[in-house]
């Protein structure tokens, strides 16, 4: 006799392809996932940190990654649904370890392959002279927890600025959602009801449980 299931399983797996930042030549990137309190990781990294790459001649102005994710999630709630959290690191002209951007998306809900652009942002300094200053020390505004870009509160006062994109591929599984009574509808089925499709350049990802 089979024992309904206690919680639901999300499957990750994809890559960080390239990103394109304003006026930079070279990067790297810090991820990371925020999750609800009823959210756990049970395989996969956490966290972790990209090579460091150039702007490549064959692909344009794109820096190229092809860094590798994949992680597991376990769940009794989908609210608090897993976001990946991004943040951009280069080399200034003094040589200092500066922030290139902050990006967050959440995990797509719905199974199958996902293209998605993460927009990439920075802090903007509260005045010129801040700015100069910054400049000069090699010290500019950023986050102590680059995982406040995964929450509202607190932001309402932050200026920031565009700085370019990342673009990442994931390929998602979810097992055990029916049975707890969790129905996603594709908003990309096919009126034949053949396998979705890849969706491509998207924004970011819809989430009605965040």
């Amino acid at each position: 006799m089979s024992t309904k299931p206690t919680s639901f399983l999300v499957f990750v797996n994809g890559a960080i392809e390239n990103a394109e930042v304003n006026d930079y030549d070279e990067l790297y990137l810090r991820f990371s996932y925020v999750i609800g309190k009823d959210w756990e990781i049970c395989s996969g990294l956490d966290e972790g940190t990209t090579q460091i790459a150039h702007k490549s001649v064959q692909v344009g102005s794109k820096i190229v990654f092809n860094f590798p994710l994949e992680v597991t999630f376990r769940a009794t709630n989908p609210f608090g649904w897993p976001q990946l959290v991004l943040s951009g690191y280069g080399l200034d002209t003094f040589g200092n370890d500066v922030v290139r951007g902050y990006g967050t998306t959440h995990i797509p809900i719905n199974p199958g392959r996902h293209r998605i652009r993460i927009p990439l942002f920075t802090p903007r300094s509260s005045s010129r002279f801040q700015q100069f200053l910054g400049w000069m020390m090699g010290r500019r505004p950023e986050f102590v927890d680059p995982k406040v870009i995964a929450f509202n509160t607190g932001r309402e006062m932050t200026r920031v600025r565009s700085h370019g994109y990342v673009q990442v591929v994931f390929n998602v599984v979810t097992k055990d959602m029916d049975a707890l009574g969790y129905r996603i509808q594709s908003k990309h089925a096919s009126p034949t009801g053949s396998k979705q499709s890849e969706n491509t350049d998207s924004a970011h990802a819809d989430n009605p449980y965040s």
